[in-house]
């Protein structure tokens, strides 16, 4: 897939920070959108503005990631839209602020539903419309964290490490159907991933974190992102601070990442 224009195009967290940034930049190549997320105001907002900027056209569908016994007749909705979708980008997802001793599994068990099993569920429903027409792209938001442990991020990081193994094994089955799936590994971007992060107790963290505060502008991310998935990469790393070193210290310098990860502690 060398161009976007007139794909369609299905983003999931799309209503806020890299998903609303992926529908600008998307919209902007001409590409037909399906933009879902919790939120049905933000979602018409994000439309309008990747629809200013050149999409074909622009269609919402709000709902609740975890709404699991929604997903067939939402997946339905979707691909009625255009007949199909060429591009499903999974995107939503929740992050951790809370050390493992303070950390009450049921928040462990939101992280895994949200992160994990959501984008799972959605992406085994848009699959056989791929498979029968031998095209397609399952495109997914990781993270650093999912290459790389941190403190504070025990539940977020194996849900995201999980993410990784998934949709890597899942490659490997249907690249002989023609489908391609990419992993964004997203460093620092300026978000309010920190603000939405769970607590241990389950509520939210609600402050920016420094290092997010400091990071990528998400529009500027995007840019990265199209980039790469024009070239078809297997992963694209996104990010520009020293986060981003820690992608090669994890395989050349191990010991040495661990001795970091100890100070951030």
């Amino acid at each position: 897939m060398r161009g976007f224009a007139d794909k369609v195009i299905w983003i999931t967290g799309a209503s806020s920070g890299i998903g609303a940034a992926l529908a600008r930049a998307f919209g902007a190549s001409g590409a037909r959108l399906i933009l879902s997320g919790r939120r049905e105001d933000a979602l018409a907002e994000i439309a309008r503005e990747a629809g200013d900027r050149g999409a074909a056209s622009t269609a919402t569908i709000a709902f609740e990631a975890t709404h699991f016994d929604r997903l067939p007749e939402l997946t339905a909705d979707a691909e009625g839209r255009h007949g199909r979708i060429d591009m499903l980008v999974n995107n939503a997802g929740i992050s951790q602020r809370s050390r493992a001793l303070e950390t009450d599994m049921a928040v462990y068990r939101k992280l895994f539903e949200i992160d994990f099993f959501a984008p799972v569920a959605l992406t085994k429903l848009v699959l056989p419309g791929m498979v029968e027409r031998k095209s397609g792209h399952i495109v997914v938001t990781s993270s650093v964290a999912g290459k790389v442990g941190g403190p504070q991020r025990t539940g977020y990081c194996a849900a995201k490490h999980a993410l990784q193994g998934y949709y890597d094994a899942l490659r490997a089955e249907i690249w002989e159907h023609n489908i391609k799936v990419s992993l964004i590994t997203p460093g620092f971007i300026r978000t309010d991933i920190s603000t939405n992060a769970l607590k241990g107790d389950g509520t939210t963290f609600g402050t920016t974190d420094k290092n997010i505060a400091g990071g990528m502008d998400p529009d500027a991310a995007a840019r990265v992102i199209l980039r790469g998935l024009r070239r078809g990469h297997d992963e694209i790393a996104v990010g520009a601070g020293p986060e981003m070193h820690a992608l090669w210290l994890k395989r050349v310098a191990p010991g040495m990442l661990n001795r970091v990860a100890r100070k951030l502690g």
